[in-house]
């Protein structure tokens, strides 16, 4: 590791650190030269995850922009903080253990509806109506029907 006050690559770790449940090594280091210390954070640099879009093209997958997705169907539902985060990372981590390198961008998104749906289903539906593409109103009714079926509950109101 290079020094960042006089470059010099011959530096030694003073103390390491796991962080975020071992996913993160935080480490002080102490140049040799110089004898300033300074803190280097490493990750595990995962292999590249490619989503294939419905019109062919290719993209990297960025888990902050399904984050921000998640994030607005769950706008002023009462879910805890860092629910969309946590379903990301869930999401994620689902994709990885597949083990495929290319991913269909509808399988990002049935695994984004399927966790919405655990977490609130005003948030699955809105979600849905987006990523699904809801013609009317008749489309909006069957999938809450749908819910409604899953629950027990009868069509009526709770």
């Amino acid at each position: 590791m290079r020094c960042p006050q006089c470059g010099e690559r011959d530096t030694r770790v003073v103390d390491s650190r796991d962080l975020d449940e071992s996913a993160t090594i935080r480490r002080r280091r102490e140049c040799n030269l110089c004898a300033t210390r300074f803190t280097t954070y490493e990750r595990i640099e995962a292999a590249r995850l490619v989503i294939v879009k419905r019109d062919g093209t290719r993209q990297e997958f960025d888990r902050d922009k399904l984050a921000s997705g998640l994030r607005k169907a769950l706008t002023r539902r009462p879910v805890r903080d860092g629910a969309a985060e946590q379903a990301a990372d869930e999401i994620e981590a689902e994709l990885r253990a597949e083990g495929a390198t290319e991913v269909p961008s509808a399988r990002v998104g049935a695994l984004a509806m399927e966790h919405l749906r655990g977490i609130d289903q005003i948030a699955y539906i809105r979600f849905a109506s987006v990523y699904q593409s809801f013609e009317d109103l008749e489309d909006l009714k069957r999938e809450v029907d749908t819910l409604f079926a899953e629950k027990g509950v009868g069509g009526g109101a709770k």
